[in-house]
């Protein structure tokens, strides 16, 4: 079992930035990658973005892509996502998740995650 919580969603307006962390504990010797997601209401949730636990190999969604950075810290476990540029269109419920084992395939298909965090809101204001 793997444990995520996320941390660090809040307002901010339009323009601004915003770093949400993602702490993992229990068996994260097994993870393969960690990735973000986002949902907005009444929208399915989205691919944000994703790093390779040992290689740090990185992939984002064009929508966010030049504005959003997803990094790691190996030693905490924490996995973070500095948001640059916000838009209202960025308004939503962020998730954390984890692949464990190994590549399972697309990533940017939330049924090959195998754990996730409890969401944290990001709100921009226009």
């Amino acid at each position: 079992q793997v444990q995520l919580v996320e941390s660090g969603g809040g307002l901010v307006q339009a323009g601004g930035s915003l770093r949400l962390s993602c702490a993992a504990s229990g068996r994260t010797f097994s993870m393969y990658a960690m990735g973000w997601f986002r949902q907005a209401p009444g929208k399915e949730r989205e691919f944000v973005t994703i790093i390779r636990w040992s290689e740090g190999i990185t992939s984002y969604a064009d929508s966010v892509k030049g504005r959003f950075t997803i990094s790691k810290d190996n030693a905490k476990n924490t996995v973070y996502l500095q948001m640059n540029s916000l838009k209202p269109e960025d308004t939503a419920v962020y998730y954390c998740a984890a692949v464990t084992g190994r590549y399972k395939g697309r990533y940017n298909y939330d049924g090959n995650y195998d754990y996730w965090g409890q969401g944290t809101q990001v709100t921009v204001s226009s």
